[in-house]
């Protein structure tokens, strides 16, 4: 058995900025590895959850010429944690202005967990403008996969962090936890906001690996970074995304010219497996990768490895 691929080193933007996108929102970008090298462009997930250092490093530097940019709201990005003018439609239209800001006629797009139904948004809308699409951890939005993460579902595997998710809604409203969080996450209380943040952020944090990871904990524990990604998570999922039940499946066919991979945990739990190999009987020209002894965390080893073999297979051609 082959060794187990592992992150790039650490590496620094050779550039970063500021976009003006219109409507009171700035987004922050960075971009990294080799000026001219195969363009890229990385999609974190959430909605809400920001870039990370380490997302660098899922890319050959010698290689690859990625934009990284943390969505509205969140991130460096301004003003934190808003959800004005904050919708699918918009970030589609954000990543058409940072890849004309590239200069670049085609890119390959990364994105994982939300980032993947971004993704798959945005190259449902510009085809033409995808040269090749790495998806992990498929979400595609549906009615289902929304119950089956905050209503009943995963509740089921982790009834002790189920707990603590609804500790803060009285039992009345624990009908639909989306609509009892809405309410508190956009409470003009700040201290009400912060509370039931921290209980949605942690929720997710402690529930996407298939071990425990304390780091998980401490990150989505933290007050400003829970407040944007709580926000703007209940906010889009709120509304379904801005998405028609089962578009982004139905459209899948607008895919067909695009190689791709698609890299699934067996146990994932906020995006079940059946929804990759859904995606993946839609789109049989993308490679498909079920990874035994996963969860949804990008991290996870098996995870990683299919990830940098990716990265690698693209940038190599």
């Amino acid at each position: 058995m082959s060794e187990l691929r592992r992150l790039y080193p650490p590496i620094e933007p050779y550039k970063t900025g500021m976009l003006d996108v219109g409507e009171g929102h700035r987004v922050y970008w960075e971009r990294c590895g080799r000026p001219g090298g195969r363009p890229a462009v990385f999609l974190h997930g959430g909605p809400g959850g920001g870039v990370a250092p380490d997302h660098r490093r899922l890319f050959d530097p010698a290689a690859y010429d990625v934009t990284l940019f943390d969505q509205r709201g969140c991130g460096r990005s301004t003003p934190n944690a808003s959800l004005e003018a904050n919708d699918t439609w918009r970030l589609v239209a954000d990543i058409e202005r940072l890849r004309e800001a590239a200069g670049v006629e085609r890119w390959l797009v990364f994105g994982g967990s939300w980032g993947s139904t971004l993704a798959l948004a945005y190259a449902e809308t510009h085809p033409q403008r995808v040269g090749a699409l790495i998806l992990r951890g498929v979400y595609t939005v549906t009615r289902a996969e929304l119950d089956w993460y905050y209503q009943f579902g995963v509740s089921e595997m982790f009834p002790d962090k189920w707990e603590k998710f609804l500790a803060p809604i009285p039992e009345a409203e624990r009908g639909d936890m989306i609509a009892a969080y809405r309410k508190r996450l956009t409470a003009e209380d700040r201290a009400t906001r912060v509370s039931a943040a921290k209980a949605w952020s942690l929720w997710e944090g402690e529930t996407i690996t298939l071990l425990p990871n304390p780091a998980f904990s401490t990150v989505h524990g933290e007050e400003d970074f829970a407040l944007a990604f709580a926000r703007i998570e209940n906010h889009y999922f709120t509304h379904n995304c801005w998405l028609e039940e089962g578009q982004l499946l139905r459209d899948a066919h607008k895919l067909a010219d695009i190689p791709g991979a698609i890299i699934q945990g067996r146990y994932d739990m906020p995006c079940p497996a059946r929804y990759a190999y859904a995606l993946h009987k839609a789109w049989p020209e993308a490679e498909f990768h079920l990874v035994e002894g996963a969860g949804h965390a990008w991290s996870e080893p098996g995870i990683l490895d299919q990830l940098i073999r990716a990265t690698d297979d693209f940038g190599a051609r």
